[in-house]
């Protein structure tokens, strides 16, 4: 009896097979060689690799001789166990070969411009150009398989928990989110567009209104921003809501997805709950909103100390206003190392170190032993600037980045997620001289700070919570506005008039009139966890079809020009372009 191995995909399964066993298998030539009179081919399926060996007394051997790889063959074979010398234990079929009774070719190849055989170092635009050979590779299917078994650990965690999966629609209505929107233009209403969504973030809050209380979807969300490693122009969100929920209920519904995640998808051990952090906390000790916890080297804040005029200009830093703070350096940095550092990261570094029993470095001339010292200088090397405001917090905090990264102080293996809350509601942008809301405009603020939306807007906190995972943002979300009044509150004071609220989000408001519950949600940016998860440095690892950085996508050529004709129907004229578009290929 012939098992047929092109149905069961598991090569870990065809290992486990008796020798003289008969099986079917169809897949890829992985790799081919000829030694000696005998010809050796591994066969390549979606779960992996087996050997298949061919002597010159086997019919198929002429025709195993010509493969090349990437050719498309099937193989009915008997198994046989290896001699214990030529086992391969890096492979799950590494104890057997097969001896083949059949050989047909499916499909022959030309040789591949991307090699799934090779894990080398390939230009990522010959990748994306070429990208279902590159999916071909081992690393690359294992990232789409972590992604898979991601989403269905998802769906599984909130189905068991009352959660439907609805729908929402990607034709919308263009809504202030904080990005750019993407317009799609309507024929049937000539000069008017619709908007793919940033986010379902008014029709999950309408669902609340309409009762669902529990809902969840796998969204592609699009926005039109600049890209990066860990950003596209579309992505996925696992996006979530619930009714009459406060802050710790969501949060603890966010703990209890990502703790499925990371210990049956990725096999980390992660404690069952994390630590939470305010927005402030996370600005003053690591410069950042969503810092990497993995190591230490916090932000010290050296003011008090620095006033005592020990070092004149610190002295007259703190006296106009300015914060001083400092970074300890557990190893030695050499003037020139300083100075590289104080240009890469434009803080103005001062430093101090302790050897020999002397103060050195160029604060060493105001300091003894002892009071180097008390400043923290005991062992490594004390890095001090001043500045004022987060912006500075921020350059120093990518400074400890890049210490951790560059000391090697980042434990890889290690993975910490942190909460952080609290963080402000509103931001003032100075370009366009008004207030604009740090997480959307539907966020509600602090019961206790809510009385001063208008008198003290700076000072205003939210009820948002972002989550982070080895200095990742990869989950955020807030309690939303769920009054009519509050809402009109916090459109007027981002500049909103009333007309123009009624205009935007005048379904949303007339909802309201109708009894909204309390609601809050959070949304996983999917694509950003699973990467994490799969030990990767950028998302267009672990997506399909991602774009390049320049938002081309080499496979298919897009974005392009489109017929005159197709431009005419929708009542569009195109202006000619000052200079290439990012479509341009050339």
């Amino acid at each position: 009896m012939t098992v047929d191995w092109t149905q069961r995909k598991s090569t870990e399964q065809l290992a486990q097979m008796a020798a003289g066993e008969t099986v079917l298998i169809a897949g890829w030539v992985h790799r081919h060689r000829h030694h000696g009179g005998l010809v050796f081919f591994d066969v390549r399926d979606r779960s992996g690799v087996v050997q298949v060996v061919v002597r010159p007394d086997n019919r198929a051997f002429a025709l195993a001789a010509s493969l090349h790889p990437e050719w498309v063959v099937q193989v009915r074979a008997v198994v046989q166990h290896r001699e214990k010398a030529a086992v391969n234990p890096k492979i799950a079929t590494g104890h057997i070969e097969l001896i083949p009774t059949e050989l047909t070719v499916l499909a022959e190849a030309l040789p591949p411009p991307v090699s799934p055989a090779d894990e080398g170092e390939v230009d990522e635009s010959l990748r994306l150009r070429h990208r279902y050979l590159d999916l071909r590779r081992p690393v690359m299917q294992r990232n789409l398989e972590i992604r898979h078994q991601a989403l269905q650990t998802a769906r599984r965690v909130l189905s068991e928990q009352g959660f439907w999966e609805v729908e929402t629609p990607n034709l919308t209505r263009s809504t202030p989110e904080g990005a750019r929107d993407f317009l799609v233009p309507s024929r049937l209403a000539k000069g008017r567009f619709y908007a793919l969504p940033q986010s379902p973030q008014l029709f999950k809050q309408l669902l609340m209104v309409a009762g669902i209380e529990r809902y969840f979807q796998v969204v592609h969300c699009f926005r039109d921003e600049d890209l990066r490693a860990d950003r596209q122009l579309e992505f996925v969100q696992i996006d979530i809501e619930q009714s009459f929920v406060d802050r710790q209920d969501i949060m603890r519904l966010g703990e209890g997805l990502a703790v499925a995640l990371a210990r049956e998808v990725a096999g980390w051990a992660v404690p069952e709950s994390f630590p939470r952090i305010t927005y402030r906390e996370a600005m003053d000790r690591y410069g950042s909103d969503h810092p990497d916890v993995r190591f230490g080297m916090p932000i010290v804040d050296l003011s008090e100390r620095a006033a005592d005029g020990c070092v004149p200009f610190l002295d007259q830093a703190v006296k106009a206003g300015e914060r001083v703070v400092a970074l300890h350096f557990p190893g030695s940095l050499s003037r020139k190392q300083v100075e590289e550092l104080s240009q890469a990261s434009a803080v103005d570094l001062a430093w101090l170190t302790v050897e020999e029993g002397q103060a050195k470095g160029s604060l060493g001339r105001f300091f003894d032993a002892e009071s180097a010292q008390l400043w923290g200088a005991a062992s490594g090397t004390l890095l001090i600037g001043h500045g004022v405001g987060d912006a500075f917090l921020q350059k120093v905090g990518a400074l400890r980045l890049r210490l951790g990264r560059e000391g090697d102080l980042i434990p890889s293996r290690r993975h910490e997620f942190v909460w952080v809350t609290d963080f402000p509601l509103l931001d003032w942008n100075a370009e366009d001289a008004r207030w604009q809301a740090v997480h959307h405009p539907f966020t509600a603020p602090l019961d206790e700070d809510a009385p001063n939306i208008e008198r003290h807007p700076a000072e205003v906190r939210s009820k948002q919570y972002d989550l982070v995972l080895d200095g990742h943002e990869v989950a955020g979300g807030s309690i939303r506005i769920h009054q009519r009044e509050m809402q009109e509150r916090i459109f007027a004071q981002i500049g909103l008039s009333a007309e123009e609220a009624a205009e935007k989000f005048q379904f949303l408001l007339e909802a309201f009139r109708y009894g909204a519950p309390p609601h809050g949600g959070i949304a996983f940016g999917f694509d950003r966890l699973v990467m994490l998860m799969a030990g990767m440095t950028t998302i267009r690892e672990v997506i399909a079809f991602p774009l390049l950085s320049s938002g081309v996508d080499p496979l298919t050529g897009a974005p392009t020009a489109v017929a005159e004709s197709q431009l005419r129907e929708l009542g569009i004229a195109v202006r000619p372009p000052t200079a290439p578009g990012r479509g341009d290929l050339a």
